[in-house]
């Protein structure tokens, strides 16, 4: 399957936006090799290559023919070796629920060549249909939407059972999804545990368990890709990020940002705008 770019208009999408990953990244790749949880609905479908991705707590190493699902407000991040390739299908939250995606977040092998030819061909028609010239483009991707949420919950149904999960995935699990609702507060990693009925000790060892990463590490990521896209992308001031992320000073915040990126906020800000102005001709 051709991995370019889709350009769907936006006014008649249907909701739907089929894109390569080197796009959905936007040549920020920290956007997804660091922890964080979105808005919309996500379908990741890996062409080639391998790496590593961490799905609300727990960490696998993914390869090729490999779909990630992920729901809204899902802790994950991807990290793909070079050379590997995928595209990423976005959804608003309510066309997926509509659509009846699979709400819990997977990570799909499909070994069978059946199967996989299956999605890459729903995925096909969602691309031409988004290029095409038609009316009604959005009512077609809708469809189209609907055949690979069927697609998709049948894979699912194949599949063995998976055994039951064990108590430190579970944990992992819960405190990821506390994490997505509470990391722009003063919490620490302590207040989670408590809100858990684990000792701090214990709810550490289990993420490290399931995910290679300790309590404190997830929590440090996302609070720090909180940050980076804030300084980024908004047009805040430093000492307002600071104060919306509940940082206790804009000092404690800028040095959290020069121990993680090897930058000052302000630097970040600055290259990522000289790297957006307009070249002269």
């Amino acid at each position: 399957m051709e991995t370019e770019v889709v350009n769907a208009d936006q006014s008649d999408a249907g909701g739907l936006v089929l894109r390569p990953l080197a796009q959905f990244e936007r040549g920020d790749p920290w956007r997804l090799t660091t922890l964080h949880d979105r808005p919309d609905y996500l379908l990741i479908w890996i062409t080639k290559g391998q790496g590593l991705a961490h799905v609300s707590g727990l960490r696998r190493g993914i390869g090729a023919h490999t779909a990630l699902l992920i729901p809204p407000q899902t802790l994950f991040s991807l990290d793909l070796l070079r050379g590997a390739g995928a595209l990423v299908l976005t959804l608003p939250a309510d066309l997926a629920e509509a659509l009846s995606m699979p709400h819990r977040p997977q990570v799909l092998r499909l070994r069978d060549v059946q199967a996989q030819a299956e999605l890459t061909h729903r995925l096909e028609a969602i691309q031409r249909e988004a290029t095409s010239p038609a009316p009604h483009t959005g009512d077609a991707l809708r469809a189209h939407g609907a055949l690979l949420s069927v697609s998709l919950r049948r894979f699912l149904a194949a599949q063995d059972q998976p055994p039951r999960p064990s108590g430190a995935l579970r944990l992992a699990e819960a405190y990821a999804s506390l994490v997505t609702c509470h990391y722009a507060s003063a919490m620490g990693v302590a207040d989670y545990a408590q809100m858990l009925g684990v000792t701090t000790p214990h709810l550490s060892r289990s993420c490290k368990e399931a995910s290679g990463l300790t309590a404190a590490d997830i929590l440090t990521a996302r609070e720090l890709y909180a940050a980076r896209d804030l300084i980024e992308r908004s047009d805040m001031s430093l000492k307002q990020i600071a104060k919306t992320l509940n940082f206790g000073s804009a000092a404690y915040f800028s040095r959290f940002i020069v121990k993680h990126t090897g930058k000052s906020p302000s630097s970040l800000r600055k290259s990522v705008r000289k790297a957006k102005r307009p070249q002269p001709a």
